[in-house]
């Protein structure tokens, strides 16, 4: 069973019954306002429809040809000339239809204008016939303009959205090959030293390979699946510093129905070991501490400096792809919803990320 579109939906698209229901709704409220002003329903309705095929094709000429097919080309004259022709010659046609078609039937006694009379006096078709006729095409002008603008402003809009969806979908092919290059180094190393250890990494480097490529294109994932994540990255680097680390990751969600962008904690993960582990270090020490709720999400890590990067400063600059990459996934995924701060000391260097979700 087919799901029924939304009534202005199907109004939208079917062009005609547009433009036939702004002709029944003027009509309609121009009769309205004609029937309160004089008291006579009928008479409004008769001057209105001898008008109303005139008023029909100024609105149609005016907005169809003489605005985009004269004034926009830059055709002033011309433009200026069939205004002030088409002008006339509406306004007279409509002043000849309601005093020889229409004022027979609705008025006794009156004295009726030749149609001679009638073209010549110019001035009162001006100032009388030309608002009557015209007011349409003037309604119909800004409803097209406004039409133009809401649907220019939503495709601004769409190639925004657009744009900054395939920005996303390059920050995260990025963490890709930065991360297998890493990952294959070590496991280049660890084949080197022919460690037994080896083909674990390579089960446990293809779960997360596995997720990185086909679990992460979603716009938002569970926060669970990237508690996962952490915890197969954290196991991997286990097998190949084993002892040596000492790696604490808490970790508390008191909703189920959290949601992250995916791929946010990562770069900040795979940094902390990065820095961490420089220099041959005896000891790793690193520490990561993550909190959710449905409306905020609170990621701290910390690592140890090692000996050989104590004297030197690991900025945001200088920590690699990760967290430049990181920065600009926040500003496109939560702008002005998010705080990333960096503390650094002589032995320590530690990043707390906040995420507002509501």
């Amino acid at each position: 069973m087919s799901e029924k579109r939304p009534f202005i939906d199907y109004i939208s698209q079917k062009r005609w019954l547009t433009h036939f229901l702004f002709w029944t709704v003027m009509f309609s409220v121009f009769v309205v306002l004609a029937t309160i002003n004089s008291g006579l329903f009928v008479t409004s309705v008769a001057n209105y429809l001898a008008l109303l095929p005139f008023q029909i094709l100024a609105a149609y000429l005016l907005n169809y040809y003489q605005i985009p097919k004269l004034l926009l080309q830059k055709k002033y004259w011309a433009f200026g000339g069939s205004v002030l022709l088409s002008a006339y010659l509406f306004s007279a046609l409509g002043r000849i239809s309601i005093v020889h078609l229409v004022e027979p039937f609705i008025r006794e006694d009156f004295t009726q204008e030749s149609i001679q009379e009638i073209l010549q006096d110019w001035a009162y078709l001006f100032s009388s016939y030309f608002p009557a006729i015209y007011i349409y095409a003037l309604i119909m002008f800004f409803i097209k303009a406004f039409k133009r603008r809401f649907e220019e402003k939503h495709r601004i809009e769409i190639l925004q959205k657009e744009k900054a969806t395939n920005e996303l979908k390059f920050l995260r092919a990025q963490i890709q090959p930065h991360f297998l290059f890493n990952t294959l180094n070590n496991l280049y190393a660890l084949t080197l030293a022919k460690s037994d250890v080896a083909p674990e990494v390579v089960l446990k480097l293809s779960e997360i390979l596995d997720f990185i490529l086909y679990q992460s294109d979603e716009r938002t994932i569970a926060i669970e699946k990237e508690i996962e994540l952490i915890k197969a990255f954290i196991e991997l680097e286990t097998l190949r510093y084993g002892n040596r680390l000492n790696c604490l990751f808490k970790h508390e969600s008191k909703s189920t129905n959290v949601q992250i962008a995916p791929l946010l904690l990562l770069p900040l993960v795979e940094n902390a070991f990065k820095h961490g582990t420089k220099g041959g270090a005896e000891r790793v020490n690193i520490e990561i501490d993550l909190a959710a709720t449905e409306e905020q999400v609170i990621f701290t890590i910390s690592n140890d400096k090692a000996q050989e990067v104590k004297n030197q400063s690991i900025t945001a600059s200088s920590s690699g792809i990760g967290t430049s990459n990181l920065e600009r996934q926040l500003a496109l995924n939560y702008p002005e919803k998010h705080q990333l701060q960096i503390n650094e000391t002589h032995t320590t260097y530690t990043v707390a990320l906040t995420i507002d979700l509501k």
